[in-house]
């Protein structure tokens, strides 16, 4: 008898134990679920803040800059001498070198990115797609200061054996390998939008008669056209964003031109030679590296913006 109940002594201390321990575990589960939203709003407060920050500093030095420059001067003229005795500050050169290596960037990165796409998801082995992919994002994952030397050491010297006239530093050459670099970006993008078209529209495709081609050419990439587009001028984006690669092969000459032979200097490039030089704090010149940075931080938010509009606008509910 008595160890009988010293037993049930012993089951009911367990027991109420454990309710202790289940009321602890509901109590700190209740008080986490309480907390994290706090917490996650502090993380997106700090990300908005900071954001805010950044835009504030650009504008805030922008102002000054054009309180020296006019608008007008700055945003139609053809000249960039920042350091002659009678500086010029027109922003039309850095903005045409921009454009021309985006535009070269995106005629390489374009039609191999989306052909690799279509392969990997309309024609591609389950194997061969998980070997190619991680090859790809390794691709992506170059820093892209060796793309620059890559660039400059071996791109070049090819383009000018074969172009007449090719100078040693030119806006050709990054250009090529900006496309390389953001071939990865552009198919690893398109491909998750075609991977997400249902099969079913494939099988009813080929089972009115369709052959494969015409199935991925009239049913998936329409289906698929708003991903794809988006990747497009992320990848856009992602040219004009691009610093090291232009900085390294395309030189630093200020030229207005269409002669893409020509060394030619970017907004990034600017920004990077302006910071790494002697320029004193107040003078035109730095001022000026605020205003170049604001002008690429417009053409990329408005990039990004395009990019979600064509997303929405086009995007296919299955």
């Amino acid at each position: 008898m008595e160890a009988s109940s010293g037993m049930k002594k012993g089951n009911a201390v367990n027991v109420r134990e454990l309710i202790e321990e289940k009321k602890q575990a509901r109590s700190i589960s209740q008080l986490m679920e309480k907390l994290m939203p706090k917490l996650l709003l502090l993380i997106a407060t700090i990300s908005v803040l900071t954001t805010i920050g950044i835009l504030f500093t650009l504008l805030t030095e922008t102002f000054e800059f054009f309180r020296r420059v006019s608008l007008v001067e700055f945003f139609t003229g053809t000249v960039l001498r920042p350091l002659s005795q009678n500086p010029e500050f027109g922003v039309l050169p850095l903005i045409m070198g921009t454009m021309i290596s985006s535009v070269i960037a995106m005629c390489i990165a374009i039609p191999v990115g989306l052909m690799t796409a279509i392969y990997l998801s309309e024609y591609a082995s389950e194997k061969v797609r998980r070997t190619f992919k991680p090859l790809l994002e390794v691709l992506a994952g170059i820093p892209t200061i060796v793309y620059g030397f890559f660039a400059f050491t071996f791109v070049t010297p090819i383009l000018r054996a074969i172009i007449p006239g090719l100078e040693p530093t030119n806006i050709l050459s990054p250009g090529i390998v900006m496309g390389i670099m953001i071939i990865p970006m552009v198919a690893s993008l398109s491909e998750d939008a075609m991977s997400s078209v249902p099969n079913a529209m494939r099988e009813g495709a080929l089972a009115l008669g369709a052959t494969k081609l015409e199935v991925t050419g009239k049913v998936v990439i329409p289906a698929a056209i708003s991903g794809i587009i988006a990747s497009f001028v992320l990848g856009i984006s992602r040219a004009i964003g691009e610093t090291m690669i232009v900085t390294i092969a395309s030189g630093s000459s200020k030229n207005f031109t269409f002669d893409i032979t020509q060394s030619m200097q970017t907004m990034t490039a600017y920004i990077v030679e302006v910071t790494g030089g002697d320029a004193p704090a107040g003078s035109t010149i730095y001022y000026s590296l605020y205003a170049v940075a604001m002008t690429l931080f417009v053409f990329t938010f408005l990039m990004n913006l395009l990019a979600r509009y064509i997303s929405r606008r086009f995007r296919e509910e299955y």
